[in-house]
Formats: C-alpha cells, structure tokens, sequence
C-alpha cells in the first residue's frame, strides 16, 4: 500500500468534507433541507386527513341515521293516552319511553363530541394548508440561496476533486474501494496513526499485530473499522 498517497488522498478528501460541512452548516440550507423534508411528508398528511375526514363523515351519518330511527320510535308513543285506552300497560309505555329518551340523549353526547373533533380536524387541515404553503415558498426561496452558496464554492471543490484524481491514480483501485466504502459508513477520518500502541478509538493491537505495520502497512481497527498505520 503506498500509505504517503493515500494519507495524501485523506488530507485533500478532508478539504473537501470542510467546504461541505460549511455549506451544510448555513442557514439557507439548512432553511431549504426544512422545507424539503416537511415537503416530503406533506402528501402522506394529506391522505391521513382525507381518511380521517372520511371516517368522522361516515361516523356523522350513522349518528343522524340513530338518531333519526330513535326519534321516530319515541314519536310513535305520543299518543299515550290512546295506548292506555287501549288497554296499553302505561308503566310499559313509560319505561320505553324513558329508556328511548336516554338513547337519545347518549347519541346527542356522541354528536357533540363528534361535531368537536371534525371542527378540530378541519382547523388541523386548514393549518397544515398554510404551512404548505409557507414551506413551498421556502423551499424555492431557499434552494436558489443555497444554490448560490454551492456555486460560490465550486472553484474550490472544483480544484480539489482534481487533486484527488491525480492522487488517485497511485493508489490501488480495490484500496480506493475500501476507503470510499468506509467513507460511505461515515467514519472518517478513514486513516489513523497507532498512538501508544492503540487505534484512535481506543482498541489495544498486540505487539505481534503491531509489527506487520512496518513498511506503510495497515491494520484495520476490529472496533472501528479505519485503517491504523504507524508513524
């Protein structure tokens, strides 16, 4: 391994992180990531209101079917003293009724917990509806920001890129791999020096380990996983 290239290729990679950690850090994209992630959800929202919204419109319309058929059954005992001429039994008829009367009365309850919650989910839709429209403003008010702040930054990344291509053309390409394998798992800094005989993390190499470090070997550290070289 040429470990001076490569500890090379690290130095300008490291550069390159910077300018991106710099730009990640601003406001504006930070701004334009808010947006785009509220965006990204926005439609699934949408479609969790709608079904909500179905579901208490068919629990309204089964509420007023109740209610409907339980009035018309307290309505069939308005002529009570008919009934009762009739040879009706009165405390029957009054027990039904009372009881009819409660059914009501429960189903009125429901209604007004029902009517609640649909004022409360339209007030959530209409809320959401503003915010999607604050966040779609934001969204493009905010990429062209950070569009701009990634262009200002360009001749820089430009510049290093191509160093790192020219780098690059030393080192092994399955090294390469690894190393942007790695850099994909987030660990960086990918190369680190064996410092009182252990990896930056703190995992102890046996001195038996240790000696195949010699002559730009590596050790890639079991805890961590980057690429341990001596000094």
């Amino acid at each position: 391994m040429n470990l001076e290239k490569l500890l090379e290729y690290q130095t300008e990679d490291t550069k390159l992180r910077k300018i991106e950690e710099e730009i990640k850090s601003s406001d504006e994209y930070k701004k334009y990531a808010q947006a785009n992630r509220f965006m990204g959800g926005a439609q699934e929202k949408l479609e969790s209101i709608d079904r909500r919204a179905g579901e208490l419109k068919a629990l309204l319309e089964e509420i007023n079917r109740r209610d409907e058929e339980i009035t018309n059954e307290i309505a069939d005992y308005n002529g009570l003293e008919e009934l009762i001429k009739d040879g009706g039994d009165i405390s029957y008829y009054e027990k039904t009724v009372r009881a009819l009367s409660d059914r009501l009365r429960a189903l009125k309850g429901e209604l007004n917990k029902l009517t609640s919650e649909i004022r409360a989910a339209g007030e959530e839709y209409k809320k959401f509806r503003e915010q999607t429209i604050a966040m779609q403003k934001q969204r493009k008010e905010y990429k062209e920001k950070y569009e701009e702040i990634r262009a200002a930054r360009a001749g820089d990344a430009d510049k290093i890129k191509k160093n790192l291509e020219a780098i690059a053309k030393n080192i092994p390409a399955n090294i390469l791999e690894k190393y942007a394998a790695k850099s994909k798992e987030r660990i960086f800094p990918i190369l680190v020096p064996l410092t009182n005989g252990s990896c930056v993390c703190g995992m102890n190499f046996p001195l038996a380990q240790r000696s195949t470090l010699s002559g730009g070997n590596v050790i890639e550290c079991e805890h961590c996983h980057r690429f341990v070289y001596n000094k």
